[in-house]
């Protein structure tokens, strides 16, 4: 019997990847786009410069960030690879842009005990408000009301709150604390603090992790974040070309139109007329995308699946000529009670050897409707990030090369409740022995190492 991938982003094409070395039964890939790679997108212009659409780096940190590494010593991708150390001013210097300035946070052990803007005491003093800080036993909750109430309402203003429009251009008022912050959560709710439960949990014995060379050489060079050469986009291209080396019959363009579930088989109808007759799916698609081809034989289950949020993000990459940039970082974000329309910025110059000055611009996310509407135009949104970028960066010459890009849907929102919600999404499936396993960001993690995890995962679902 046959098995189906649905889509071929990331997280499909890991999915292909791990079960073309497991399975020896066909296997499709079906993709609605044109191209697989889903939002990871790298251009090179004239000037070589990249243009990424989507991530522009990895952590090598943790046994998902092993993991990748380990997918990449497979593809042969090794000396592809563009390491950024600890020491590097784009690993050390991360800004945020509060009360009309640009502040670095604190990146040492000495600066957590001065007091640095926009900050008003010094950070350690905010992180001690831990050990007084009252226990709320709950099931979960915003990551900003998590951090307020434990650590102050400057460190949910000035940290989480970028950070979270950083990482998933979301509200941190909304997204749960699961998310960026479970162990922490965790040891409040067992333990009463979090420093008890660091405390409590220092001399637990933990598993060595293991490491191949290429892992083993992160940690041993103190790579803070890697990129590669020629952009995020090597590696997609790595897994397309494996897994076609591997006979994975691949279909682009192909919508699919209906899913049904009978006899622990499914059968997948196609915009082009075809049909397939399979033992498992895999769904690498979005929730909601999901969602619609469920509704009618599973409607309880789209119910669940529909609860994952996504937002629209527009992407603006710009070069301007020479080094324009005062101090060299990885970028700076934006809180959302400051009047710039942006979420942040990366120096992207910063992380290559560029001549000139590389920088890309995120906008909108969960503000997106609010701050530009329905349906913006590409030179709206390029207007609005150059007055952002000449008001902050005191850049005032237009660009020598740009791109913009309306990202839509692109990344979900893991908001309070979310964690119950796909206990009771896994849960529906396996009492209605429905062959079908999901990955993909809309689950268990937005980041790149966390959806080749969820590919590995799925697969590993699917065979036993």
């Amino acid at each position: 019997m046959t098995k189906v991938i649905l889509g071929g982003g990331l997280s499909g094409l890991s999915a292909a990847y791990y079960l073309s070395k497991v399975n020896h039964q066909k296997i499709v890939l079906l993709e609605a786009a044109n191209r697989l790679g889903g939002w990871i997108k790298s251009e090179i212009n004239e000037n070589g410069v990249i243009f990424e659409q989507g991530p522009r780096t990895i952590r090598p940190s943790g046994i998902h960030g092993i993991n990748t590494l380990d997918l990449i010593e497979e593809l042969n991708l090794s000396s592809d690879i563009r390491p950024i150390l600890s020491s590097n001013p784009a690993a050390k210097n991360r800004m945020v842009y509060a009360n009309g300035e640009l502040h670095t946070l604190p990146n040492s052990i000495g600066s957590l005990f001065k007091v640095q803007k926009p900050f008003s005491k010094p950070l350690f003093l905010w992180l001690l408000g831990d050990i007084t800080a009252k226990v709320k036993i709950v099931n979960d909750e915003s990551i900003y009301d998590f951090t307020k109430r434990r650590f102050g309402i400057e460190i949910a203003d000035y940290l989480i709150s970028p950070l979270i429009r950083g990482i998933c251009a979301g509200n941190a008022k909304e997204i749960s604390v699961k998310f960026l912050m479970k162990n922490l959560f965790e040891y409040e709710q067992k333990y009463g603090s979090i420093c008890k439960g660091i405390f409590n949990n220092i001399f637990v014995k933990k598993e060595p992790l293991v490491r191949k060379p290429l892992a083993t050489r992160a940690k041993v060079e103190r790579w803070n974040v890697y990129t590669f050469n020629n952009g995020i986009e090597t590696l997609t291209k790595a897994l397309e070309l494996n897994i076609k080396s591997n006979n994975i019959d691949i279909h682009k363009n192909v919508f699919v139109n209906k899913i049904q579930f009978k006899d622990n088989s499914a059968v997948i109808e196609t915009s082009n007329g075809n049909s397939y007759c399979c033992e498992h799916i895999i769904s690498s698609i979005g929730a909601k995308d999901l969602a619609s081809l469920l509704k009618d034989e599973h409607p309880e289950l789209a119910t669940m699946l529909n609860r994952i949020k996504t937002v629209t993000v527009g992407v603006v990459n710009l070069e301007f000529q020479g080094n324009q940039l005062g101090e060299p970082g990885f970028g700076f974000l934006v809180p959302p009670s400051e009047t710039p329309s942006i979420l942040g910025v990366i120096y992207d110059s910063c992380q290559h050897p560029y001549d000139n000055t590389v920088l890309t611009v995120m906008m909108g996310g969960y503000w997106f409707k609010e701050l530009f509407g329905d349906n913006p135009s590409n030179e709206f949104l390029l207007n609005i990030a150059l007055k952002d970028i000449q008001n902050i960066l005191k850049i005032q010459t237009p660009p020598l090369r740009y791109k913009v890009q309306i990202l839509k849907d692109c990344i979900p929102q893991y908001v309070v409740g979310h964690e119950s919600n796909l206990s009771s999404i896994d849960n529906y499936i396996k009492n209605n022995s429905l062959p079908l396993s999901l990955c993909g960001s809309s689950y268990h993690g937005v980041g790149i190492n966390d959806v080749i995890i969820s590919a590995k995962n799925a697969v590993n679902n699917s065979i036993y």
